[in-house]
């Protein structure tokens, strides 16, 4: 598809007439061992399915051309899932059910062959065309085929996409589906040699969350999108389904840190350069939380009645409402980007430089007011003491920009963000601490544990009273863990049921520990926490504290961000012991 937020062709996971392309051995599933993973430092799957009678294994990869730049990996693309299924033992009958289904499965397509021996789909705005084999047997818009493979013998099969106006592509043949294969595993692989430079702990796992931050992005603006899914359940029947298909500015000072950690600043550069693209806007306040993947800011949320949602737990939601709230998190998050990246992407001039002057003006301003906090709650502004950090970061790291000259600013304008900066710092302390609680709670004046006040130590805000810091990581490990993860929050958010544990914020508690120099209870929360990615190493935005089974939208960047920040904190942590140890 042109986007990943397209209206979907194969939607199975959100209902049966969603469309779908199954494909492998025929018989019994119970009787055949399956096993997966990613081919060496790419994203492209191989899945081997062992039967009584042979094996086969399915080579699959969304074709991304191999060039002379690493750099470039993604920005030409032909739209084609490509599907290369060889026989290696004795002798396996395949089997395929072909069921596309666009717009979100509200088109039953007209399937029919072409002179090209190939199916073509005609039936709205999109075409595709489906070769590698003329044995297709069509019945009301689904195809279906068998084919018997020896040893050693493959076929090809492709998916190949076109506008319906456009002329059809010329049809793929099982040597075009093998060396489009081999070439993307080829530049996945330089791109790994040009940006995988980690050295620290769980070296495999940040790898993985490395490629997938990069999977997540859309090379043409270099927006990485919260999820590759809609409307995967938080919880079973709690209408907890949101529309994660686009790029939270929330995300951005964690996933850039995680960029520049698990590739490199070029990443992060290009989707900060995104960030200010999107959100430049004279006008005051403007600066949203979530955006297209071009930019676009009206992300209009709607419900498709017609799809019943995975296991039955609807509704299926289009678009995100979030776009409408007030998150003051914003402006933290894109002056600390801003910071992390000024060695790269500095000095800053001319329309960047106004921008963040803009920002932290704005921030001076508004840092006062309630917001909906980085959580969302629908329907509620509170004083949240997370908001407050993160407008401290936006006031600190203006500061540390012009200090730094990389940005600049008049005396008395940076003496006005130094002394706003100090001022919300001593209303967190004097109305965020809650001594009852025992830690920085939730909200102003609140009683309420909430996993985001972790972000007082991540970001290092230097409060006055470094016990009251170690007792609120205490309290929150304490108060919010279920089976061993750690919960949002413990308020009633006035939607039903109760939500999985969140990933991000056990990666979150694991970083704070590394940073407050308890290494050991860092790593125990850290791999307690990784052990839940599946048998690709993909993580989603929960998990349920009883069960372990994900729930939510997947993958999901912010829990891979977590892990990438968190194995990095602990490695330096680490490292940092050490050296004390020798020096004593």
């Amino acid at each position: 598809m042109r986007r990943i937020d397209a209206p979907s062709t194969f939607g199975r996971l959100l209902g049966p007439e969603a469309g779908h392309w199954t494909l492998g051995p025929v018989g019994d599933a119970g009787a055949v061992r399956t096993t997966r993973r990613y081919l060496e430092r790419s994203l492209v799957l191989e899945t081997t399915h062992e039967t009584a009678d042979g094996t086969v294994v399915v080579t699959e990869a969304l074709v991304i051309p191999q060039d002379d730049d690493p750099h470039a990996l993604g920005l030409q693309v032909p739209h084609v899932l490509a599907r290369l299924v060889r026989c290696t033992a004795g002798r396996v009958r395949i089997t395929s059910e072909l069921a596309p289904r666009p717009e979100y499965g509200i088109i039953v397509p007209v399937l029919e062959a072409g002179e090209d021996g190939c199916l073509h789909l005609v039936g709205g705005a999109d075409g595709f065309v489906f070769g590698g084999t003329d044995a297709w047997q069509v019945d009301a818009g689904t195809a279906r085929l068998e084919l018997e493979l020896a040893a050693g013998e493959e076929v090809g099969l492709s998916m190949q996409w076109h506008r319906a106006w456009d002329d059809a592509p010329t049809a793929w043949t099982t040597e075009d589906v093998r060396r489009e294969i081999e070439a993307t595993v080829a530049a996945w692989q330089g791109w790994d040699d040009e940006h995988a430079d980690y050295d620290g702990p769980w070296g495999d796992l940040v790898s993985v969350s490395g490629r997938v931050l990069h999977g997540l992005s859309y090379a043409p603006t270099s927006a990485t999108v919260a999820a590759a899914t809609t409307s995967l359940p938080e919880a079973p029947g709690a209408g907890r389904t949101w529309d994660y298909r686009f790029a939270w500015l929330r995300d951005a000072g964690l996933t850039m840190r995680a960029l520049s950690i698990a590739t490199c600043p070029d990443e992060a550069a290009d989707f900060f350069g995104w960030a200010v693209r999107a959100t430049s806007d004279d006008s005051p306040g403007s600066v949203q939380v979530v955006y297209g993947v071009e930019g676009e800011r009206a992300l209009h949320e709607h419900e498709l009645h017609h799809l019943p949602g995975w296991r039955d737990t609807g509704p299926v939601r289009i678009g995100n409402a979030a776009w409408l709230q007030r998150q003051l998190d914003v402006y933290g998050e894109l002056l600390d980007a801003a910071w992390l990246l000024r060695e790269h992407a500095g000095p800053y001039e001319g329309t960047v430089a106004r921008f963040l002057v803009q920002l932290t003006d704005e921030a001076c301003e508004l840092w006062r007011k309630p917001d909906s906090g980085v959580w969302e709650m629908p329907d509620v502004e509170l004083h949240f003491v997370s908001s407050k950090v993160f407008c401290w970061v936006a006031l600190d790291r203006a500061c540390r920009l012009v200090e730094a000259g990389v940005l600049e600013a008049d005396d008395e304008t940076t003496a006005r963000w130094r002394s706003t900066a100090d001022e919300v710092l001593a209303e967190i302390e004097a109305r965020g601490w809650n001594e009852r609680v025992g830690a920085y709670t939730q909200a102003f004046d609140s009683d309420e544990l909430d996993a985001s006040v972790l972000l007082v130590v991540l970001y290092d805000l230097p409060l006055r009273d470094a016990t009251r810091v170690r007792r609120t990581v205490e309290t929150i490990e304490r108060g919010l863990t279920r089976g061993g993860l750690l919960d949002r929050y413990t308020t009633d958010d006035g939607l039903p049921g109760r939500e999985g544990a969140f990933l991000l914020c056990s990666f979150w508690l694991a970083e704070a520990w590394a940073k407050l120099g308890e290494v050991a209870r860092a790593t125990e929360v850290f791999e307690r926490t990784a052990a839940l990615v599946n048998d690709l190493g993909l993580l989603a935005e929960q998990a349920d504290p009883d069960s372990r089974e994900l729930l939510g939208n997947f993958p999901q960047a912010f829990s891979h961000t977590g892990l990438v920040n968190a194995a990095s904190a602990i490695g330096a942590a680490s490292t940092s012991r050490s050296e004390e140890e020798q020096h004593e």
